[in-house]
């Protein structure tokens, strides 16, 4: 049935770890980071990944990594850059509610250090704007609920995703 997953999509520093371990709790669900898996499955961290493949190839990995995992009633916490590839996503959305969590741009760049060594994939000269500016459609069009988390702590956000969930589920 679709709807067992939670699968949380946004910008890097929205809090979809951090939400995702809180949501698992409140819930009763499981929970994976799938950047984790992901260096758990390449024995590297996503930052020496993307050093040494480059931005290309670690997002084919992460998108066959992200195609690969079926969990059961678990909470997917995913990379930012999850949602560039279609065959991750299309699997999401099949066993799963994909739920965007929609930082503003001042909040994300007021969370985040410094990017490289967060692993996040991002070409060389652009900047966390082009990257927020690429993203923020392909979150949208892929999320089949949008939670709203400007000026909420990780805690509110969650408690915010949860009653989504339910709302959805429920068809409200």
């Amino acid at each position: 049935m679709k709807g067992k997953n939670i699968v949380l999509i946004g910008m890097p520093g929205c809090g979809k770890s951090t939400v995702g371990v809180v949501l698992a709790k409140t819930m009763g669900y499981r929970f994976t980071d799938a950047d984790l898996v992901i260096q758990e499955q390449e024995g590297r961290l996503l930052s020496e990944i993307i050093a040494q493949e480059g931005l290309e190839a670690f997002l084919a990995i992460e998108n066959r990594i992200n195609a690969s995992l079926s969990p059961q009633k678990t909470v997917i916490a995913t990379g930012g850059s999850a949602v560039y590839g279609q065959q991750a996503m299309r699997h999401y959305q099949e066993i799963g509610i994909v739920v965007y969590i929609d930082l503003p741009y001042e909040e994300v760049e007021s969370r985040l250090g410094d990017l490289t060594k967060r692993g996040v994939a991002i070409h060389d000269g652009q900047t966390l704007r082009d990257l927020f500016n690429e993203r923020k459609p392909l979150y949208e069009q892929w999320a089949d609920i949008i939670v709203p988390a400007e000026g909420l702590t990780l805690a509110d956000t969650a408690l915010q995703v949860k009653a989504a969930i339910e709302q959805y589920r429920a068809g409200v």
